[in-house]
């Protein structure tokens, strides 16, 4: 075969833009993190703050417009933990951005408030772009921060330092760092029969089907993630992997690393605790799952955004 998808960056030369909370474009300015950083950012004119009560955006709303962005004395009243204050970096503008863990809890926010975790405030479209690369950014440095207030060696108190990305024990001085969980998800792709490999998990929305997916393991490629994944969720053999995007997941801070893989047979022997069902799909059939198409199946790809909907829709527009 002349023409493969495995050796072209078509129809995109950065697919990862396309997807959902990949937005951010914030200078994090991460070179120049100190002690100081937060307190500098806070004192500056124009400074915008992304408040979070757990995982949830607390968004300003007046019954038609909802505003996620809080100035310092606008937070007062939801009582703001300035110790666990996250600098997210700084717009074009130079305006810093700060993500603010609040104690109060979202069934206690007055009525002018709105709590919306990151997946809802994607599938809703509630915030623009940009906006939701920075809560992406924002949610998982929170989460971060927040799961790591005892030391694991010793068990004492840590904290933050450097404006939210480094943790140190107030005992032993051992430093953790934030983390981010990588995660393969794959489309399969039967090329002589122009097909693709897609499943569909037991807790999807009804008649949806989507990539296959699995969590790197230590001291694993990415390559053979893909192949292993592949496999045991599926009994599908894999050759050749080429990546093509990747996506922020900020449920709670993972990293989905998208990429399309060979198959090397077709015989189905799918894990039945991971998968409902597991199965190929033609082009035409992938195209009508993705337009939402009304079909006798009923089948539904995964929304717009989703790094899935990406691979899935990059495979049918693909022109060799």
């Amino acid at each position: 075969m002349s023409h493969s998808i495995f050796s072209s960056d078509a129809p995109h030369q950065e697919a990862s833009n396309l997807t959902a909370f990949a937005g951010n474009d914030l200078d994090r300015q991460a070179e120049h993190r100190d002690e100081q950083s937060v307190e500098k950012a806070l004192q500056r004119d124009g400074t915008h703050i992304l408040a979070f009560t757990k995982e949830k955006l607390v968004l300003k709303h007046d019954g038609q417009v909802l505003d996620p962005l809080f100035a310092r004395y606008e937070l007062q009243e939801l009582d703001p933990d300035w110790d666990e204050a996250i600098l997210l970096g700084y717009r074009k503008t130079g305006e810093p951005r700060l993500a603010v863990p609040v104690r109060i809890d979202a069934e206690e926010l007055a009525c002018q408030y709105k709590p919306a975790d990151a997946r809802s405030l994607y599938r809703d479209m509630l915030l623009d772009d940009m906006l939701l690369g920075e809560v992406a950014q924002g949610v998982s440095l929170i989460r971060w921060n927040g799961d790591n207030r005892f030391c694991g060696r010793c068990g004492s108190p840590m904290e933050s330092r450097i404006g939210g990305y480094k943790r140190v024990c107030t005992a032993c001085e051992h430093i953790i760092f934030p983390r981010t969980d990588p995660v393969v998800i794959m489309l399969a792709i039967d090329e002589e029969r122009d097909r693709c490999l897609l499943g569909r998990s037991p807790h999807f929305p009804e008649g949806m089907y989507s990539c296959l997916a699995g969590f790197l393991e230590p001291g694993e490629t990415i390559e053979n993630a893909v192949r292993r994944e592949t496999l045991e969720e599926s009994g599908i053999q894999i050759g050749r992997v080429r990546y093509h995007a990747s996506q922020p997941w900020p449920m709670p801070h993972s990293l989905m690393i998208g990429c399309y893989a060979e198959a090397k047979t077709v015989d189905i022997l799918r894990d039945e605790a991971e998968l409902e069902d597991c199965r190929w799909f033609s082009r035409d059939e992938t195209l009508a799952m993705l337009e939402r198409v009304t079909a006798p199946s009923g089948h539904t790809s995964p929304p717009k955004g989703a790094i899935a909907h990406r691979l899935m829709r990059d495979w049918v527009e693909w022109n060799s």
